[in-house]
């Protein structure tokens, strides 16, 4: 399986889905193994969830460590708290307690930037664990006094054939899954994989907590995959361009592997891109940069494009030849011709909205620029290997720009 696949989010949505019904088809199997290795298997999430947050330092992906905290504490609040039958004391409340504030946690996530473990936000984020622990303590202590009588017959109303848990958090854990599911799909980040899966199964653990060890089970498949979406976003930093957000040169060198019979490669350069980072900046030269790699992921279905450094990029196209593909570069070379770039003037910028504001509605004059790209394309028709089509499409580049730029040129 290539890894292209394993980070679509089609792949990221079914994964979970698949292990929550191999586990709920296998229970009666999985019971019976966690039965004979009950003391390791009971205190394995604890050790998955506490290396997810050592690695998750090490990656300064806070993020996931924020996620493997709030596992960890829903999982000790579990083994310590809800091992009763629901229906003695305050176990069902309790129950209802962690899963509304579980997926609530989950969202706050969303509001931080990766950092390392010793950051401000992932003690931010503990802080805010903390006052959610502290007030479903003391939620408990008044709810002990006063009895549940009230809320059984309300809030807490148990619909047994659907599950053990009040009906109306199965839905409110539905719809929170359906969220994630909808960012997961939407923008298919790591943090979206990340949230989607601890959401569902913890959901699941909490509408089957009657089953024997499926919290055991659910939560270390979570420490797992945890570790797994740990590894991909290393991966992708490793791999991706920070910059341009688009595959880098290891990409596109890993990729160069799996070509098949037939493929195009296309070098593209920006023409004059030295004098243009000198006269604006370097600031303005990622805007650049940014806006070339944009507009070059949208070439063609079947490319794939790469930063192969500095302000030179590479198109792939597989199962295409030269000809093939001249019509798209062709238009992809006019479509950035014809695009006008504003220059901002950063000095010059409102401090303050309502002055933007005004300055939008009198169209205040910008500096604007036109970016040209210049194009070499080579197939492998008549060259032995990778490294022939490279230098051909290398060569062919070079044409272009020796005779005028802003042009495509073929082997």
């Amino acid at each position: 399986m290539s890894f292209r696949i394993v980070t679509t989010n089609w792949f990221r949505l079914t994964l979970p889905l698949l292990i929550v019904t191999f586990a709920m088809v296998c229970q009666n199997q999985i019971v019976e193994l966690t039965y004979s290795n009950r003391e390791i298997i009971t205190s394995l999430p604890y050790a998955l969830f506490i290396f997810t947050i050592v690695l998750a330092h090490a990656f300064k992906q806070s993020r996931i460590a924020m996620v493997s905290a709030t596992m960890l504490l829903a999982y000790w609040v579990i083994q310590s708290r809800l091992q009763s039958p629901l229906s003695t004391g305050t176990t069902i409340f309790e129950l209802s307690l962690l899963t509304l504030l579980m997926p609530i946690s989950l969202l706050l996530v969303l509001s931080y930037r990766d950092a390392s473990i010793f950051s401000k936000p992932f003690a931010l984020y503990l802080f805010k664990l903390s006052i959610f622990f502290i007030w479903s303590w003391v939620t408990l202590s008044y709810i002990h006094e006063d009895g549940l009588d009230d809320l059984n017959n309300t809030f807490l109303f148990v619909w047994p054939s659907v599950s053990q848990l009040p009906f109306i958090l199965v839905i409110f854990s539905l719809a929170m899954v359906l969220i994630f599911s909808i960012f997961l799909m939407s923008r298919n980040n790591i943090i979206d994989a990340v949230l989607y899966t601890t959401a569902l199964l913890s959901s699941v653990t909490y509408a089957f907590i009657h089953i024997t060890f499926i919290s055991s089970t659910l939560f270390s498949l979570a420490g797992i995959l945890l570790l797994l979406y740990l590894i991909n976003a290393s991966y992708e930093l490793a791999f991706n361009d920070n910059l341009t957000d688009i595959p880098g040169r290891l990409a596109l060198e890993s990729d160069l592997r799996h070509l098949g019979k037939v493929f195009s490669i296309a070098m593209v350069d920006i023409d004059h891109f030295k004098s243009f980072n000198d006269s604006y900046g370097h600031e303005t030269g990622d805007d650049v940069l940014k806006l070339v790699a944009s507009k070059l992921q949208k070439v063609g279905k079947k490319a794939r494009v790469y930063r192969y450094g500095g302000e030179e990029f590479t198109i792939l196209f597989k199962g295409r030849e030269v000809p093939d593909t001249l019509s798209e570069l062709e238009e992809l070379r006019a479509a950035l011709e014809e695009y006008k770039m504003v220059i901002r003037n950063k000095d010059a910028r409102p401090k303050n909205d309502k002055v933007g504001s005004k300055q939008r509605k009198t169209k205040a004059k910008s500096n604007t620029v036109n970016i040209t790209i210049s194009i070499g394309v080579a197939d492998n028709l008549d060259f032995d290997t990778v490294a022939e089509v490279m230098k051909a499409a290398d060569n062919a580049l070079y044409k272009a720009k020796k005779t005028g730029r802003n042009k495509v040129c073929s082997a």
